[in-house]
């Protein structure tokens, strides 16, 4: 349910995640509006994944605390936190031996919708992600690797969460199908307004598809930033991520354009 419009929907407070003596996050404080997609940008080991699943409540911090709607996570009932809330991952994770539709109907079906109800949103969320009726009752394996994204991202979106996961969940498409897909992520978030984190690597993705930009480095938070504040930044690991993916970038961080 959505929380009051006055508090961040996502706040991390002075965050630390350690796992086997190694320091993953460090006083990791941020804060995730109401309607916005912020994009946790950062290299491998940056810290990026562990803060999802800090979210979500697949992962717990060592000190410090992640609120969602304003309660602490060590205070929610994590099996109720993570239904409310959609995770879309790289490899999809769906299941093999579920149709299509099974896969989509996964969350309604546990929190009891009546067969009728799921049934239409099933067919609804397929029009929604851009797949036809008939893709219902195939297999994981039937599908190509942007339609089986596809439909991880029908199944993220079947319960009607207010949040959105999305762990570089286009990073292992063609690029003409990655371009697709971003395209129709946009029009979706247009259309839904989903409370959305978005990990990638990438900064073009990052200027094209978020509200605003969350730098990680070496588990700390570098800076946040607007995507065309980024793209001018003084800041030096900012900086180096514009010199990095080189010219054209003050047009991709004009949403939707590039």
């Amino acid at each position: 349910m959505p929380g009051d419009a006055n508090i961040p929907v996502i706040e991390f407070r002075h965050v630390a995640y350690r796992v086997d003596g190694v320091q993953v996050l460090s006083d990791l404080n941020l804060q995730v509006d109401r309607g916005e997609t912020l994009v946790l940008l950062g290299r491998s080991g940056s810290g990026k994944t562990t803060s999802l699943k800090l979210i979500n409540g697949l992962a717990s911090p060592s000190s410090g605390e992640v609120c969602v709607n304003g309660t602490p996570n060590q205070q929610s009932d994590l099996i109720r936190l993570r239904r409310s809330i959609g995770y879309v991952i790289q490899d999809v994770g769906l299941f093999p031996h579920f149709t299509v539709e099974r896969n989509i109907a996964l969350v309604p079906k546990i929190q009891g919708w009546p067969q009728d109800r799921i049934r239409a949103r099933v067919q609804e969320l397929l029009q929604v992600v851009g797949l036809g009726p008939e893709m219902a009752s195939r297999y994981p394996h039937q599908l190509s690797g942007g339609q089986r994204q596809r439909v991880g991202v029908a199944r993220a979106l079947a319960a009607d969460p207010e949040i959105l996961l999305m762990d570089e969940p286009f990073a292992a498409l063609d690029p003409l199908t990655r371009d697709e897909l971003q395209r129709e992520f946009l029009s979706l978030q247009q259309r839904l307004h989903k409370t959305v984190v978005f990990v990638t690597h990438d900064l073009r993705e990052a200027l094209r598809l978020g509200s605003r930009i969350a730098l990680m480095e070496a588990g700390k938070l570098v800076t946040v930033l607007r995507p065309e504040e980024f793209v001018k930044s003084s800041d030096p690991w900012a900086a180096a991520y514009v010199r990095a993916f080189g010219a054209g970038l003050e047009s991709a961080a004009i949403r939707g354009t590039s």
